[in-house]
């Protein structure tokens, strides 16, 4: 399987996995690519909580790779508000949908060219995890 650019700001592919075996299979790739998940935020179980409302298996990852974190901050250090990298994992019907946030056009909104082999960096290792889910 191939990753699709599922939007202008991010990419992913569907996967033949149940939601909670893709979502621990999406944090063990992420990890091997150098990435800790610091935030998991489960939409769901907050749409059910907060609205009453019953949504779809839905979970958001703050992915985070501490040493290009760094990197990014050293260079813009306001970018911590596009920090860290968001990656959803969500039921679909015959599996699931892992997507991850494209650094590129998410980091080119700074304009700051020291930024570019960083994003470049980071949007090759979130493909290599990802495209791993497929195998």
């Amino acid at each position: 399987m191939s990753l699709e650019q599922f939007s202008p700001y991010g990419f992913g592919l569907k996967v033949n996995l149940p939601y909670a075996e893709a979502v621990e299979r999406t944090k063990a790739a992420l990890k091997e690519q150098g990435f800790g998940v610091l935030t998991e935020v489960d939409i769901k179980q907050t749409m059910k909580e907060k609205r009453g409302i019953d949504f779809r298996p839905y979970v958001i990852l703050g992915a985070c790779n501490p040493p290009l974190a760094e990197q990014a901050l050293t260079a813009e250090l306001d970018l911590g508000l596009l920090l860290p990298c968001n990656v959803v994992v969500y039921e679909t019907e015959g599996g699931s949908i892992v997507q991850a946030m494209d650094p590129e056009p998410v980091l080119g909104l700074v304009g700051n060219p020291r930024l570019e082999p960083i994003a470049r960096e980071v949007k090759a290792r979130l493909q290599a995890a990802l495209t791993g889910l497929g195998h």
